[in-house]
C-alpha cells in the first residue's frame, strides 16, 4: 500500500456517505408427493408482524452472504443445511430503495433445492425471530397469499429459475437423492411446473439417455420394485418442454 493510499484511508469517512444494509433471503423448495413446497415463517415482529415471510435476515460484519443465509436459515427454521443433500445458488439482488420500511435495505437472495424422497419432509423448528414456521405449496401461496416485503415476487421469480432450468438440465434430480427412480423424477416435473401427471413413457424416453441405471432396484408401496438411476449427464438434449398453461391442479400428498 503507498504512502497516498494510507492517507487516504486514515481521512476516509463512511458516514459521510448514505448507509446501506445487507441481507440475505432464503427460497428454500423441497417436494412433497408431487407439490413443491417452500419453507416459509410467520413473522413474529414488526415490520409486517403475523405475515408469512421467507427465512432471512441481516449480514453480520464477520459474514459473507452464503455464510448468513446458512445462519438465518438454522435460526429461523431449524434447518441445517449440512445435514442434508441441499443444492444452494445465488438467485438475484434486491435492492429497490423502499423495499424494507425501516431502511434501505439490499438482499441477496438464494435459492435453496432440499433433496427428499417426496414421502416426508423435514421438520422446521422456529426460532425468536419467527412466531411459527412451514412448509408451504408453493403454487398455492403465489395464488393465494400475501407475504412480507417483496418475497412474493422473489418467490415467484425462484419459481421460474427453477421452471425454466429443468427444461434443459437435470436440475430437478437436486430435488432428490443422488439414488432415484424414474417416477420420482417425474413427480419433481409435476411439483415444479403444477402440471397433472406427465406421460410416463414419453418421460422416460427423454429421460434415460441422461441417466445411468444403477442396477439396484428400490421397494414401492404398491406395484413392482423400481429401477435406481442417477444422473450421468447434467444437460438434456433434446430439451423437456413445459406444457402450456392449464387450470390449477389441486394440491396432492405423496404418492
Amino acid at each position: 500500500m503507498s504512502l497516498d493510499e494510507e492517507r487516504f484511508l486514515e481521512n476516509y469517512e463512511p458516514k459521510d456517505y448514505p448507509s446501506v444494509a445487507l441481507a440475505v433471503d432464503l427460497v428454500v423448495v423441497a417436494v412433497l408427493g408431487n407439490t413443491l413446497h417452500a419453507a416459509l415463517v410467520r413473522r413474529g415482529g414488526h415490520p409486517f408482524k403475523g405475515q408469512l415471510a421467507l427465512p432471512g435476515g441481516f449480514v453480520g460484519p464477520g459474514e459473507d452472504a452464503l455464510q448468513a443465509a446458512w445462519r438465518e436459515l438454522e435460526e429461523e427454521t431449524g434447518l441445517d443445511l449440512g445435514a442434508h443433500r441441499a443444492h444452494v445458488e445465488q438467485l438475484a439482488t434486491y435492492s429497490s430503495p423502499r423495499r424494507d420500511p425501516r431502511m434501505r435495505v439490499v438482499s441477496i437472495a438464494h435459492l435453496v433445492l432440499l433433496a427428499t424422497d417426496g414421502r416426508s419432509l423435514p421438520e422446521l423448528d422456529p426460532g425468536s425471530d419467527a412466531a411459527a414456521a412451514r412448509w408451504h405449496p408453493v403454487h398455492e401461496v403465489l395464488a393465494t397469499e400475501t407475504l412480507a416485503f417483496d418475497h412474493r415476487e422473489i418467490l415467484a421469480a425462484a419459481l421460474e429459475r427453477l421452471a425454466g432450468k429443468i427444461e434443459y438440465t437435470l436440475t430437478a434430480a437436486k430435488l432428490l437423492p443422488e439414488e432415484f427412480a424414474l417416477y420420482q423424477l417425474r413427480h419433481v416435473y409435476e411439483a415444479v411446473w403444477n402440471t397433472e401427471k406427465l406421460d410416463a413413457g414419453n418421460f422416460t424416453r427423454k429421460m434415460t439417455g441422461a441417466l445411468t441405471d444403477t442396477g439396484r432396484k428400490a421397494l414401492r408401496s404398491r406395484g413392482a420394485p423400481a429401477a435406481l438411476f442417477i444422473v450421468k449427464d447434467d444437460y438434456l438434449s433434446p430439451p423437456m418442454m413445459r406444457p402450456t398453461a392449464g387450470p390449477a391442479r389441486s394440491v396432492d400428498g405423496p404418492a
